[in-house]
């Protein structure tokens, strides 16, 4: 039996929403030690998904167009994460269980090639990236003469950007803020594309600057103070100020952490999930879970430096 234990990733933001210099998307995030899903799966006569999981079906498809002809699999969810908070569950779901049937059947594919089977990593690389390697990701976007459009993931077919850089990230701690509702998706998603895009080029420009001049150098420095203040300005540019404003529960939350104690917090992809990076996380996980009250999901985690765990596990 097979064991498979994905990370979780944040989404900071989209950079090149304009497309006038050629490209298209190009993503920052970072990979998560948790949330994570695990799975067991098997060779069987059929396709079978159990677990009480949203992502049955996902996970269901996925495996159906990677398995060899005539050939079945069960997988088994142990352990999942909801769907359209902003964590990047959709990709991870996927690519275990194409890993599942790659493994099992010794197809020996890549995880770049499991993705594109998958369908998988048509505008950000981050999730992609995150499977295999985890850590900080950097990656270039698509050819806008290739993409032809603004559009999200789930609407694009193109194979997985280029990573640009992976760094293994600091231990700090980072807090995560998840509200009772749900981000956009699906058909709303294109819309807020098609709608939002192209985004001013001076925004992509200063974001791309802030990226570049105060973000990646905080990181190699380690400092947590210039990472978090660089954060901060993520949200006011580009398109992330427009998925920023489509959360205004969010957008409260983020400030009242700034408010609180936090050196920086955004808001992860679509949302409604808002991270927060701070000295004193425990008093942000408060300051957190008195906002959000019942409804809402909040923890301390740190970053992965690796990326999905396959193991052979001992029938149960």
């Amino acid at each position: 039996m097979l064991k498979i234990i994905t990370p979780s990733r944040l989404h900071f933001t989209l950079i090149d929403m304009n497309a006038s210099r050629g490209r298209v998307d190009g993503s920052i995030g970072l990979t998560l030690d948790r949330p994570c899903i695990i799975i067991t799966a098997e060779k069987s006569d059929s396709i079978e998904v159990t677990g009480n999981s949203e992502h049955a079906e996902r996970m269901r498809n996925s495996a159906s167009l990677l398995l060899p002809e005539g050939e079945g699999i069960h997988i088994r969810i142990e352990e999942d994460y909801p769907s359209h908070t902003g964590l990047g569950s959709g990709t991870q779901a996927a690519l275990a269980a194409a890993m599942a049937v790659d493994r099992l059947y010794d197809l020996g594919l890549s995880v770049y090639e499991l993705a594109i089977k998958a369908g998988r990593g048509g505008t950000s690389g981050i999730g992609v990236a995150a499977f295999e390697s985890g850590g900080f990701l950097l990656d270039g976007g698509h050819k806008f003469s290739e993409k032809k459009d603004f559009l999200p993931s789930s609407a694009s077919r193109l194979p997985p950007a280029p990573v640009l850089l992976r760094r293994d990230f600091p231990e700090w701690d980072i807090l995560i803020a998840i509200p009772g509702q749900k981000g956009a998706s699906l058909k709303n998603e294109v819309n807020i594309f098609r709608k939002e895009c192209p985004v001013p080029l001076r925004e992509v420009e200063e974001l791309s600057h802030i990226i570049l001049m105060q973000l990646l150098p905080a990181l190699v420095e380690k400092d947590i103070s210039a990472f978090g203040r660089s954060i901060n300005a993520v949200q006011e540019l580009g398109f992330k100020k427009r998925e920023v404003k489509l959360q205004p529960a969010s957008a409260e939350l983020m400030q009242i952490l700034r408010n609180g104690g936090a050196c920086g917090a955004g808001m992860s992809s679509f949302g409604p999930t808002v991270y927060a990076f701070g000295e004193k996380a425990e008093d942000l996980k408060k300051i957190a879970s008195e906002f959000l009250g019942e409804e809402g999901h909040v923890f301390i985690t740190k970053a992965r430096n690796k990326g999905a765990v396959i193991e052979n596990s001992p029938v149960f």
